[in-house]
């Protein structure tokens, strides 16, 4: 498709203007970073792989009624959305403790928590997105007590059905991150989820293994990141078993 004018241009995305008003084309692209962009590099298929995981999964949202921006896929690497304003709020579900969570509070990297615990943190790069309370988060006006509500609710629907979808193939959901928008009907405010949802924003890990499926792959040095991700596509069904290591050639 012709190229648009870009808006926004982030570390694994950039967002363009979309062919209708109140859309936008969001880009997928095969760069990989870590801690805060400090270590970085080109993942050759990546971007093709979040477009088509991301699309699955919005879509599977859609179908159980969680509102997300997805509209529809366009090709390899561009899929249509919702233009909304983002809420400034990283929304993370752990199931498990692993990463920061581990590093915080000394708990060993895979114990099961007693119930999914939801955390927030402020996105500001600059600042190494912070974890924040609700309290921060009403006194700044970044979300009101609606809000909260409203992104709790869907951050644990999207919990249950990542979390069964990914247990019917033999992964273990340890934790992910959504982002949340606001759109507007008229004078009505709707949220919905937002930006992505693939092996960039969740962790996974082989239920039997243990094995990484996500981005501590990259992060730790731990293997090929698109073999990692492929096996994921190929488990769920996205990419046929013949692509698995060539995800550049997916229509």
């Amino acid at each position: 498709m012709a190229r648009r004018k870009k808006i926004y241009e982030g570390k694994a995305k950039i967002l363009y203007e979309g062919p209708e008003p109140g859309t936008i084309v969001q880009y997928f692209k095969d760069d990989a970073t870590a801690f805060n962009a400090e270590k970085k590099d080109v993942i050759d298929g990546k971007g093709v792989l979040n477009n088509r995981l991301s699309e699955f999964f919005m879509t599977g949202l859609t179908q159980i009624g969680v509102p997300n921006h997805f509209i529809r896929r366009l090709n390899m690497r561009e899929q249509l959305v919702r233009n909304c304003e983002i809420v400034p709020l990283e929304v993370i579900v752990r199931n498990y403790a692993a990463g920061t969570m581990s590093k915080r509070l000394g708990i060993a990297e895979g114990t099961q928590l007693p119930r999914p615990i939801v955390e927030y943190c402020y996105k500001d790069d600059s600042l190494g997105d912070p974890l924040v309370t609700e309290e921060h988060i009403a006194a700044f006006g970044w979300a009101s007590q609606q809000d909260m509500d409203d992104i709790l609710s869907l951050a644990l629907r999207v919990n249950d059905f990542l979390s069964g979808m990914m247990l019917a193939v033999g992964i273990r959901l340890i934790d992910f991150k959504i982002e949340i928008g606001r759109v507007y009907e008229g004078d009505f405010q709707r949220l919905i989820v937002a930006d992505e949802i693939s092996p960039d924003s969740c962790r996974l890990w082989d239920i039997e293994t243990g094995q990484k499926l996500d981005k501590d792959v990259f992060r730790r040095d731990l293997g090929n990141l698109t073999d990692a991700y492929s096996e994921v596509a190929r488990r769920l069904g996205v990419l046929p078993q013949s692509n698995v290591t060539k995800p550049t050639l997916i229509n």
